[in-house]
């Protein structure tokens, strides 16, 4: 049994997902886990300790703990977007028994998993130049964009005690037409949402998705396609509707099926994002590497692999030999957050005894 454990956690808006960690063989290992209904429990406090009250009597009780948050995180407290708690890394110890509890934003968190992920949990898309394959442990800067419910990106940089994760609201810059149906795309979303502006995020990620597909089926030759009333339920139901459908997943399932209106939109979404992610390897010049995140990772996986994604990412004019250079991953583990945040709550563990 490992002596040492850490509390490790994700926090949404939807769910809570909290594990307790230990280390055998050098190696992070969820001992116990619990999952969370966040709407159902008035504040974190709370299912933090019940958590811990509820651990078997046979694992030790963890000192330190990181907990990935939907939201920013500015000296030590947060809001998430969801829900109307206001989180402090104070007064969650003062409420549980903690001695150390670091909140992390929940796409930043995943620079500190990075350098631990093995081939179960990463997918490699591009090989990169064998000089760069080992800087993610010689001092390359590292990135991750990841297509969700928005777009999220973060940026790591190596510091005296391991990486710095260092947040981003990248996906909200101004979206750049490449090709003529992009041109056409956000020219039509602007109008029909109303905007002045459109952000990446409002084409590259899991909503974008079906924001392409809604463009598509305006088109002329999609008159009577079946999935015409799915797309105006989705558009016009909440989520928790039981009339709501979601079209994002009907596109891709459509599109794996042969329907070529469906493959049409996905190709021009994979397309955007490989786009968008090259942009971001430029921004950072994350000669660490590039790894692709988010909820669409594992769901998209040949797509990421595909040229569709690729070329757009490595079509970067004189910078192309640069991300031709870079090492590329597909973050395919669905509990990369929380598994992150115990990499940081072990590393913070070490800050700790150092001083």
């Amino acid at each position: 049994m490992a002596a040492n454990t850490f509390l490790a956690g994700d926090v949404g808006g939807t769910k809570t997902l909290l594990a307790l960690y230990g280390q055998r063989e050098g190696q992070l290992q969820a001992l116990y886990s619990q999952r969370y209904r966040s709407g159902e429990w008035s504040c974190l406090e709370g299912i933090v300790h019940h958590f811990l009250s509820s651990l078997p009597a046979d694992l030790p009780r963890p000192k330190t703990s990181c907990l990935a948050v939907a939201g920013p995180v500015q000296n030590g407290t947060a809001t998430l977007t969801n829900l109307p708690w206001v989180l402090s890394e104070t007064l969650l110890c003062d409420a549980t028994g903690l001695k150390h509890l670091e909140l992390v934003n929940d796409f930043a968190v995943l620079i500190h998993g990075l350098p631990h992920l093995d081939d179960q949990q990463q997918v490699v898309l591009q090989g990169g130049h064998p000089s760069r394959s080992a800087t993610l442990t010689q001092g390359g800067a590292v990135a991750v964009v990841g297509a969700g419910t928005g777009l999220g990106m973060a940026r790591g940089i190596p510091g005296p005690h391991g990486w710095l994760a260092v947040a981003s609201e990248g996906g909200h810059r101004e979206f750049a037409a490449r090709t003529e149906d992009e041109w056409q795309l956000a020219s039509w979303l602007k109008a029909d949402l109303d905007l002045d502006r459109l952000s990446v995020e409002r084409i590259v990620s899991g909503t974008g998705l079906g924001h392409v597909m809604r463009w598509r089926l305006q088109q002329p030759d999609a008159v009577g396609h079946p999935l015409q009333r799915a797309a105006e339920a989705w558009r016009s139901q909440p989520v928790d509707s039981k009339a709501y459908q979601d079209l994002p997943a009907l596109t891709d399932q459509a599109s794996q099926s042969g329907d070529p209106l469906a493959r049409q939109a996905l190709d021009l979404w994979l397309g955007a994002y490989g786009s968008a992610a090259g942009d971001l390897a430029l921004q950072e010049l994350c000669s660490g590497g590039l790894w692709i995140g988010g909820g669409t990772a594992a769901k998209h996986l040949k797509g990421l692999q595909s040229a569709t994604f690729l070329e757009p990412m490595r079509s970067k004019g004189r910078f192309r030999a640069f991300i031709d250079g870079l090492r590329v991953h597909a973050v395919i583990d669905a509990n990369a957050g929380r598994f992150s945040a115990a990499c940081r709550a072990r590393d913070l563990a070490t800050e700790i005894e150092s001083t």
